[in-house]
């Protein structure tokens, strides 16, 4: 409980807030005396207003008076009282959830009790856009409250920290940061919370949107903090060395620092035999590759380097596209972009009906672009297949940078043809050594070279060799755990 001073008229401020329809004022009868009693009837609970404060007030009025606000601190059974005398703290108090309880109608001083309610929370946290076959399916919602309860859960150590910022003049936004002290970097935790706490915004919607404000540059198509709606993921990367932070009102916890390979990592990696980790993990970047050059390589090979292609391909080639007007590069983009509208609308459409839309609409587009002659048959599997390879990306932020990076690839193939695939790559591998994650190289452990944080690169190593947080990170603790031998006892068949 404190009391502090206040800064301008509270019954001007009450009377502003009377011209919205859901602010109620309500006088409340005790035996001796009335009590005043404010609040915005769709940020509360009005039936735990009735029985958690009112009701108790009654009952307890009837043998102890209430001669200041300091006699209702033993009488309600809450700990979240404040007494407070300032108007800008009360008004910010009752938008968060308050109740504001005056002795007389036009006290400048209150006593404020928070009764909060979950109306409009979806009840279902099962992850929608990180789906893993094996291992946990919980997510978060958009209950703030909710997603660090879940995170306690996992995390049941007082070493587990949770800040919390307000941030948005317009809706002053709850934003949790979240680490664990004696294993996060303090630079680390320092650097987020000065970059949280820096943020100039009206109104914060999402914490993708405060993602965009905190990250390093903006001047990038690739994601620098990793957004994920998985409790697992985000408890493995606190307990990694890396920091978090949430939105109240978002699904998505932000994750920091990434780096590149973060991306292309699945949960789905460390619930199977580490053999099989790695090479779902190798297919996925394959993926990658396959999807980002492929198209480009088409339109490289057929408008400047048709001797690559072997003679019995050549055939087959060319009776696909005889009948084709187009240049390579205006066919692949043509169908690029379909396929991006077919995504798209996919998307935006209800569940099953994108679903039927997507494969529909793929096989109708694509049957009547060949009869037409509009497109070969060579170029509908090169897209179709680069089109699914995009999809094994975990995260949907990098699969969507994937998406972009083909354009500019397809069109310095149909300028340079190989050479101008050549200058793109060198352009992309430059960009992505200058960037940075919370100060952290982005490239880890590639560039600068780390090789003892290659074990959970590429592949995934067994948890006897993955023992120690990444290097690059300097986290205080250094090592996760220290594996033991497993000692196995031979056994006497008879």
């Amino acid at each position: 409980m404190t009391k502090q001073t206040n800064s301008k008229s509270l019954s001007q401020m009450i009377g502003i807030f009377r011209q919205s329809s859901d602010f109620k004022t309500m006088a409340i009868a005790l035996p001796t005396q009335k009590l005043y009693i404010s609040y915005y009837s769709t940020l509360i609970d009005e039936s735990k207003l009735q029985h958690d404060l009112i009701w108790i007030l009654q009952e307890s009025a009837r043998e102890n008076p209430i001669a200041s606000l300091e006699d209702l601190l033993p009488m309600i059974p809450m700990t979240q009282i404040l007494i407070s005398n300032r108007s800008d703290e009360i008004h910010d108090k009752l938008m968060r959830c308050h109740v504001l309880i005056q002795l007389k109608r036009d006290a400048q001083e209150g006593a404020l009790v928070h009764i909060p309610t979950k109306f409009g929370i979806r009840p279902n946290n099962d992850t929608e856009n990180e789906f893993s076959v094996v291992g946990p399916k919980v997510g978060f919602i958009e209950d703030i409250d909710t997603n660090i309860h879940l995170m306690r859960l996992q995390i049941n150590i007082p070493e587990f920290v949770v800040k919390e910022v307000s941030i948005g003049s317009l809706s002053h936004t709850r934003v949790a940061m979240l680490y664990i002290d004696g294993v996060t970097n303090p630079e680390i935790v320092n650097r987020l919370e000065q970059r949280l706490r820096s943020i100039d915004l009206d109104v914060s919607y999402d914490s993708c949107q405060v993602d965009q404000l905190v990250a390093d540059s903006s001047m990038t198509p690739f994601p620098l903090l990793l957004a994920t709606e998985r409790r697992d993921r985000v408890v493995f990367a606190l307990a990694s060395g890396q920091a978090a932070f949430i939105c109240d009102g978002s699904p998505y916890f932000i994750i920091g620092p990434s780096t590149l390979f973060d991306f292309f990592i699945s949960p789905e990696d460390y619930y199977l035999p580490w053999v099989l980790g790695s090479f779902f993990r190798l297919i996925r970047m394959f993926g990658v590759v396959f999807s980002l050059f492929a198209s480009a390589l088409y339109v490289a090979i057929l408008t400047y380097h048709y001797e690559v292609v072997p003679h019995s391909l050549l055939g087959p080639l060319i009776y696909s596209r005889i009948h084709v007007p187009f240049l390579p590069v205006l066919e692949v983009i043509f169908l690029e972009i379909t396929i991006e509208f077919l995504r798209e609308a996919g998307a935006r459409l209800p569940t099953k009906i994108g679903q039927t839309l997507g494969i529909v609409g793929g096989i109708v587009v694509g049957q009547a672009a060949v009869e037409a002659a509009l497109t070969s048959n060579v170029l509908i599997i090169i897209v179709s297949l680069s089109a699914l390879a995009s999809f094994a990306t975990p995260i949907y932020k990098m699969a969507n940078t994937i998406r972009f990076l083909r354009f500019p690839f397809i069109l310095l193939a149909a300028v340079w043809g190989g050479l101008g695939i050549f200058i793109g790559i060198c352009f992309l591998f430059v960009h992505l050594t200058r960037l940075k994650s919370l100060g952290y190289p982005y490239t880890t452990p590639v560039y600068p070279l780390r090789p003892a944080d290659f074990k959970d690169s590429f592949l995934r190593m067994p948890f006897q060799q993955v023992n120690r947080r990444p290097g690059f990170l300097r986290p205080v603790s250094k090592v996760k755990y220290s594996p033991k031998p497993v000692k196995r006892h031979k056994q006497d068949w008879n």
